[in-house]
């Protein structure tokens, strides 16, 4: 997979991408990053990429020309040409089956917004796939991007150590339910002790308890996925 990422502040990207797994998956050639400045596409002597909205009102907005002259110079670099993502908070909400969904592309073209937004322009020419991770603003796209990087790129085969790991998480193809407790070393710890079963060596029984455990978990802190 290839993620280009068109960014305001591409340095924020450098100690994602030096750390834990994403490192890892890059040095062995399973994911590339590919970092863009948009200011590299700006038209005047200040690098501007923004400015004030027509019809008034507070901040600035991402210009059309720059954005759309970037993501065509972008994919036009390699092939494939990719998907195009815009993060933004209007877009459709991100979870584990978008993730799926994207993890199957071979290329994703990743616009991080800033201030007030994009002009409108830049979705109406690019139509791009308008997603947000959730009801909240964020600074920008930037952390927005990584987590769309994260739960896609770890569906990659290759990318997790155990790639069990990906079946049984939370939310994970099919699985809609939250995970079950886990437990490790020590056996106790300050009165608080692991449940028998799973010393039991019983994998059906340890299975059923796992199962129960979910579900449970499930009614009491997401009732809402048991609709």
């Amino acid at each position: 997979m290839r993620y280009d990422v068109v960014t305001l502040f591409p340095d924020l990207f450098s100690g994602y991408q030096s750390q834990s797994l994403i490192h890892k998956a890059i040095q062995g050639g399973l994911i590339d990053i590919r970092l863009h400045n948009l200011r590299d596409w700006a038209r005047d002597k200040h690098a501007s990429v923004d400015d004030r909205p027509f019809g008034g009102g507070p901040g600035m907005v991402l210009k059309v020309e720059p954005l759309v002259e970037a993501v065509e110079e972008v994919r036009a670099a390699a092939k494939p040409a990719g998907r195009i993502i815009m993060l933004t908070p209007q877009g459709r909400r991100f979870d584990q089956p978008a993730a799926e969904e994207l993890a199957e592309e071979k290329r994703l073209l990743l616009l991080c917004g800033r201030y007030e937004g994009f002009d409108q322009r830049v979705s109406d020419i690019l139509q791009p796939d308008e997603i947000s991770i959730g009801d909240f603003i964020l600074n920008g796209g930037e952390v927005a991007a990584m987590v769309l990087i994260d739960a896609t790129a770890r569906l990659i085969p290759g990318v997790l150590g155990d790639e069990q790991s990906n079946i049984d998480d939370s939310f994970s193809q099919g699985n809609r339910y939250l995970e079950h407790a886990q437990y490790t070393r020590p056996r106790e710890y300050r009165g608080h002790t692991v449940p028998d079963v799973l010393l039991s060596g019983d994998h059906e029984a340890i299975a059923s308890w796992r199962a129960a455990e979910s579900l449970r978990k499930t009614a009491e802190r997401r009732a809402d996925l048991l609709e």
